[in-house]
């Protein structure tokens, strides 16, 4: 459960990263070096503006969710040592000698 929440969240910040770069204003951010000058046009129509507002949203909302859930099931895992886990190991500290 945990690592499918991980996977998610590593979609949703790459994609957010890229939906915010493509609506950065003319001349900035990624629609310039992949779209060339045609680019420019869907992103600044209104109802292009619209779509990439509501897409920006919905990653946000997305983005919010995983990470509180990523919080929560991080909160519930075993925090314990690699030493604890150790067979034979009794959580004492080693004896000093002298």
């Amino acid at each position: 459960m945990y690592s499918f929440f991980v996977f998610i969240h590593i979609i949703v910040c790459v994609g957010l990263v890229l939906v915010v770069l493509f609506q950065a204003g003319k001349g900035a951010g990624l629609g310039n070096l992949f779209g060339g000058g045609g680019g420019d046009q869907l992103f600044s129509a209104p109802s292009g503006t619209a779509f990439i507002k509501k897409v920006t949203t919905g990653m946000a909302i997305i983005f919010i969710i995983t990470s509180v859930m990523l919080t929560l099931l991080t909160s519930r895992r075993s925090n314990r040592s690699l030493l604890e886990s150790l067979p034979g190991n009794t959580g004492q500290p080693a004896p000093v000698g002298p």
